[in-house]
């Protein structure tokens, strides 16, 4: 499977999201030092209700915890919007 394949799948089977958006900025960072080790560079926008009433840090702990063995490893760098639904418009298309 896929990087990005496992990525997504963990995060649907972790959060079930309204919304799942992932991005692969790998190439945007090419020569960059963590390129090198072959972790990548991802984007990740989340809308899922498991986010309700809690902080930003929270939500980036538990999208944290969710990838913790792609880590270090297949992930160099990610970037996380984490939003409940009570913070997006009715409009949610993944």
């Amino acid at each position: 499977m896929e990087r990005l394949d496992r990525i997504r799948a963990q995060l649907v089977a972790t959060f079930s999201p309204l919304q799942c958006q992932l991005d692969d900025e790998s190439a945007l960072h090419a020569g960059h030092a963590g390129a090198a080790s072959g972790g990548g560079h991802y984007r990740i926008r989340l809308v899922s209700a498991l986010f309700e009433g809690q902080t930003r840090i929270a939500r980036h702990r538990l999208v944290y915890d969710c990838l913790h063995d792609m880590m270090h490893t297949d992930i160099h760098a990610l970037a996380i919007i984490a939003l409940a639904p009570s913070e997006v418009s009715d409009d949610i298309s993944d």
